[in-house]
C-alpha cells in the first residue's frame, strides 16, 4: 500500500501523544541522569571514604531489570499502599504524591524510575573520565589559586566532551526503546497519558492487529535510532587512526 500506513499514522493523535510522551520523557531522562550521575562522580572523584561501597550502591539499580524497576516504583508510588500511604500513617494526613493516577502527571513517574535506574551507569562513565584527567593540570590550577568549582568548570568539564557525548547516545537510544519500563510502571495509562511509540507499536501490531500500522511506527523508531547511532559510530571510527 506504499506509504498509506505511514499517512494513516501521523493523523493519529494517539500517536502525537506518544511522540510529545517521548519527548518529555527523553529530555528529563536524559538531563536528570546525566546531571545526577555527574554529581556523584564529582563526589566520588574526591576520594571519600567507602567509595566502593557508595559506587556499588549508585549502580546497583542498573544490574536491575526496567520490568523490576518498574514494579517496584508501582509499588511506591501507589497512592493507596506507597509513599503517600506511608507519609499519612506517619501522621502527615495532608501529604499527597498521587502522580501515578493522574494523566497529566504519570509520565514524570515514569521519569522518576527511569532516572533512578541510569543516573549510576552515567556515574560510572562520568567518574572513569574523572580519573582520566591529568593530575598535573588540576594541581597547576590550584597553585595559581584556582577554586575547586573553577578547576572542575572550566578544566575537567570540557575535557570531558567525549564521555559527555557517549553517555548522551547510550541514553537518548535507551529513551527512544522504552518499552518495559512503562508497561511495568503505567501500562501506558491512564488511558493512553503515558503512550511511547514502543507500547503503541505493541498495541498495534499485538493487541488490536493493526499490523501496517505498528510496522509503520516500528520502522519511524528504527530510523530515529539509526539517526543517533550511525552518526555517532561514524565519528568515533572517522576519529580513530588508519591501521597501515
Amino acid at each position: 500500500v506504499g506509504l498509506a500506513q505511514y499517512a494513516k499514522l501521523w493523523e493519529m493523535d494517539r500517536w502525537w501523544l506518544a511522540l510529545q510522551n517521548l519527548g518529555v520523557f527523553s529530555v528529563l531522562y536524559v538531563g536528570g541522569s546525566m546531571l545526577i550521575g555527574m554529581a556523584l562522580a564529582i563526589v566520588l572523584d574526591q576520594k571519600v571514604r567507602a567509595e566502593g561501597v557508595l559506587r556499588t550502591i549508585y549502580l546497583y539499580p542498573m544490574a536491575l531489570s526496567f520490568i523490576v524497576t518498574g514494579t517496584a516504583w508501582k509499588w511506591i508510588l501507589n497512592p493507596s499502599e506507597g509513599l503517600q500511604k506511608m507519609m499519612q500513617d506517619m501522621g502527615w494526613t495532608n501529604f499527597t504524591f498521587d502522580w501515578l493516577v493522574q494523566s497529566d502527571m504519570a509520565i514524570y513517574c515514569v521519569v522518576i524510575a527511569g532516572v533512578w535506574q541510569s543516573a549510576g551507569f552515567a556515574m560510572a562513565l562520568f567518574l572513569a573520565g574523572l580519573r582520566g584527567v591529568d593530575d598535573s593540570i588540576i594541581k597547576a590550577a590550584q597553585i595559581d589559586g584556582a577554586s575547586l568549582p573553577r578547576i572542575y568548570l572550566r578544566i575537567v568539564l570540557p575535557a570531558l566532551r567525549p564521555v559527555f557525548f557517549s553517555t548522551l547516545m547510550v541514553l537518548a537510544h535507551l529513551a527512544i526503546k522504552s518499552f518495559d519500563l512503562v508497561m511495568a510502571l503505567t501500562s501506558g495509562g491512564p488511558g493512553y497519558a503515558t503512550d511511547v511509540p514502543a507500547t503503541f507499536m505493541f498495541a498495534m501490531s499485538f493487541t488490536r492487529g493493526q499490523i501496517g500500522l505498528g510496522a509503520a511506527s516500528a520502522t519511524i523508531m528504527l530510523a530515529t535510532v539509526a539517526a543517533i547511532v550511525v552518526p555517532y559510530l561514524y565519528s568515533e571510527l572517522r576519529s580513530k587512526p588508519h591501521d597501515r
